[in-house]
């Protein structure tokens, strides 16, 4: 899968890794996507936000990727200064939580208001819209797709488990993370992003590392370098368990011949990473 890394940036100073003394850290942030992934019915375990605080403690940077509109994702979970940024909208708006005041930055412009005049219109519903996205739900998908030709729109669909999500061209969870790493001063290529569904291909694909918990769809975890062996906010904490232990020194974006990964010895009660299609071991 391609890295996608932003241009040269200023020096930053080097951060150690707890893998190992004196060591740089090779993956400084993680991006994880919300609905299935960290969060299980909409809900955040107390298990998974002990571990994103376990990784803040140890020098890395959090960024949560959702295709959830602002206020609904705020709604459903209190603890979003967990985070160091929130890329919402699946990739069209930023929100930094802290310091205080919160700061909100839109990443493209709204379809023009006729669009989801017209989507009612023609009897689609419901309805939501943020501050950029649209959004329906199937079987809408062919109104969307019609509706935006007949308007002479430059709009793309992003299907997610029954959502229809509509968004200016080249928004995705890929840019609206390119933007987050460029406020962060992180290079592509130093994060470890992981995701469920259909919308996460490009957050996996925009990062040094891709992972796809249990519960991830089939062409997903396919396409992933590494696949969790538990589920949802379970899978979160197992990545950040093997995260702050080993900082994936060993691990390569996923080869054909390359599939399985080398758990360390101390790690092998607790927690294991397999690909899909593979015996699920580990080995010292």
């Amino acid at each position: 899968m391609p890295t996608h890394e932003s241009a040269s940036r200023r020096p930053r100073p080097s951060r150690k890794s707890a893998a190992g003394p004196g060591r740089e850290l090779r993956f400084k942030a993680l991006a994880t996507d919300y609905d299935g992934t960290l969060a299980d019915d909409g809900k955040v375990s107390r298990d998974a936000l002990d571990a994103l605080r376990r990784a803040r403690k140890a020098g890395r940077k959090l960024v949560l990727v959702t295709g959830r509109e602002l206020e609904d994702l705020m709604r459903t979970f209190a603890e979003v200064d967990a985070f160091d940024v929130i890329v919402a909208e699946n990739g069209a708006l930023l929100y930094t939580p802290c310091p205080f005041p919160p700061r909100e930055r839109p990443l493209a412009a709204a379809p023009p208001s006729e669009f989801s005049q017209t989507l009612i219109e023609r009897g689609v519903g419901p309805i939501s819209s943020g501050r950029i996205i649209v959004a329906t739900w199937e079987p809408h998908q062919q109104v969307v797709l019609d509706t935006i030709r007949d308007l002479g729109l430059e709009l793309e669909v992003i299907f997610n488990k029954g959502a229809v999500m509509v968004l200016p061209s080249g928004v995705n969870k890929a840019s609206g993370l390119r933007a987050a790493l460029t406020d962060l001063d992180i290079e592509a290529s130093e994060v470890v992003g992981v995701g469920d569904g259909e919308n996460d291909h490009s957050l996996l694909e925009a990062c040094g590392l891709g992972v796809a918990v249990a519960n991830a769809v089939p062409a997903l975890k396919k396409r992933a370098d590494l696949v969790m062996l538990e589920p949802r906010g379970a899978g979160v904490v197992e990545l950040i368990d093997q995260m702050l232990a080993t900082d994936f020194a060993d691990v390569a974006r996923a080869k054909p011949d390359a599939t399985t990964r080398v758990v360390p010895a101390a790690l092998q009660s607790s927690t294991r990473v397999a690909r899909e299609g593979r015996p699920k071991h580990s080995a010292s």
